[in-house]
């Protein structure tokens, strides 16, 4: 089964009163993080094995998955035996997370190209730590595997004007990656990725290299990436107001990421 990579070392600087003390990847939804959201979108389509590549404040990530039976599940202290159970283990006992620091400063692209030693088969998937979304996962491996391009991203349509670059794709090929959005909104990169492991050598392990401008508009030049449009429901968390807007989709126990295909 394919490894997933989740970006989780940016610094979420737009939402200092939340990322003053955690990772933005650790600010909540309802009563879980974020990455506990994108990552049940996954495993709810089998992909149980993550590698979170670890930066800013990497050690929040790394204590809550440590002590995360402990945190979510019952539990039985032996006291005299030393010894802890946990009777009713939850559906997460199945995931597999490995915990990469990869640098305080390192930029995308830096991150990836550092978890390059555990990816040991391919494809494999990657996407961001704060943005959710109701993607079938199953079948955007699927479409990867079929054209068997270099990389596959999830196109999006955003209901509001978007910082992400837009996609100039043609049929299922992006043609070319424009920084500055059009008037009228187009297609999107909303990450979610499938990837070959020649995208390592797009990419080096400076700090200073970025996956999203110069290596995304060089496979796109090469004819190696493809665009899975995806016109379901998604939503990054970049703002107190997005942050805002996703938990009162939340509570109003809509929580349309969770709407999943099978």
């Amino acid at each position: 089964m394919s490894k997933v990579v989740i970006l989780c070392g940016g610094r979420g600087t737009r939402m200092e009163k939340e990322t003053e003390y955690r990772p933005k990847p650790m600010v909540e939804i309802g009563d879980r993080p974020i990455l506990w959201h994108i990552m049940k979108v996954y495993a709810h389509y089998g992909f149980n094995e993550f590698i979170l590549c670890l930066g800013y404040k990497g050690e929040v990530i790394r204590n809550y998955f440590l002590n995360f039976a402990a945190l979510t599940s019952d539990v039985t202290v032996h006291l005299g035996k030393g010894k802890i159970e946990f009777p009713n283990a939850a559906p997460e006992s199945e995931w597999k997370v490995t915990l990469v620091d990869t640098g305080l400063d390192a930029l995308t692209g830096a991150r990836i190209k550092k978890i390059e030693k555990y990816i040991d088969e391919e494809p494999f998937l990657l996407t961001y730590g704060d943005a959710v979304a109701n993607v079938n996962i199953g079948k955007l491996a699927k479409f990867h595997m079929r054209h068997r391009k270099t990389a596959t991203v999830t196109g999006v349509y955003p209901v509001t004007r978007s910082q992400f670059g837009e996609l100039g794709a043609k049929g299922i090929y992006v043609r070319e990656f424009l920084e500055k959005p059009s008037k009228e909104m187009g297609l999107v990169n909303g990450g979610f990725f499938v990837f070959n492991k020649n995208i390592f050598n797009y990419l080096t392990d400076d700090d200073a290299c970025t996956f999203e401008k110069e290596r995304i508009a060089r496979l796109a030049n090469d004819g190696e990436l493809a665009v899975y449009k995806h016109r379901g429901f998604w939503q990054c968390m970049d703002t107190i107001r997005d942050f805002n807007l996703l938990n009162e989709l939340y509570r109003g126990e809509m929580s349309p990421w969770f709407k999943l295909d099978h």
